[in-house]
């Protein structure tokens, strides 16, 4: 399960945004160094695209809390617990069903993920990047609620699956633990998953194969690692 990931940094951020995602990045929302609760992007389909006005973009980008809020919920800690939805059970809990349900598909921009190694016997952070130096986008669902004050909230959860047949990703955690890792899409699959029925949504929730990443720990003295 992924906790923490880092944004697009800020040098040269609206350059690789538009080249990786077809589409300029919303304002700066302020940490790059992300946990659940922090403010940070994803991008989603335009709610106008299906018009046939070519001047409506076919995707909009946004900034939202790291934590999927239901639209029932009473405040934001519920981000705490909805960082990620486990593929398997999204479509039922309670959480996560209803932006399920409605396709509300979004992609979330990242330069890296942090996952725990226990290989030593002790948790060692480690960054998890795509070997082309390229940013990653993980699919995930998107929700949105008035506040309180009548202000629109964005927020926004990542999609994992299981990976303990995954040579990659299968390192981490503890041993005994069941390996999860998040949906990270092939770029030729972006506009499929933005637009993708919930009937077609699951097909698309698939591995990115081990090759495409690599991982570097985050001790100095720690190597990196690639298989």
């Amino acid at each position: 399960m992924c906790s923490h990931y880092q944004a697009l940094k800020e040098q040269q951020r609206q350059e690789r945004f538009l080249r990786s995602f077809g589409i300029n990045p919303p304002p700066l929302p302020g940490k790059m160094d992300l946990w659940p609760g922090c403010l940070g992007s994803f991008i989603r389909r335009h709610p106008h695209a299906d018009i046939g006005d070519v001047a409506v973009p076919h995707a909009e980008s946004l900034n939202g809390l790291f934590g999927l809020v239901p639209h029932w919920a009473t405040d934001t800690k519920i981000t705490k617990s909805t960082y990620n939805a486990r593929s398997e059970t999204v479509a039922e809990k309670p959480s996560f069903r209803d932006a399920w349900r409605r396709a509300q598909h979004c992609i979330i921009p990242a330069d890296a993920i942090y996952e725990p190694d226990w290989s030593s016997g002790k948790a060692i952070a480690t960054r998890i990047e795509l070997v082309d130096g390229e940013p990653m986008g993980i699919a995930g669902l998107w929700s949105s609620l008035k506040s309180h004050s009548g202000e629109l909230v964005y927020s926004y959860t990542m999609l994992t699956i299981n990976a303990d047949s995954h040579e990659f990703m299968r390192q981490f955690h503890k041993p005994m633990d069941e390996k999860r890792m998040v949906v990270i899409l092939p770029k030729d699959r972006y506009q499929d998953w933005l637009e993708a029925r919930p009937e077609h949504s699951m097909a698309l929730l698939q591995p990115l194969p081990s090759n495409r990443l690599q991982a570097i720990a985050t001790r100095r003295d720690d190597s990196l690692f690639t298989i």
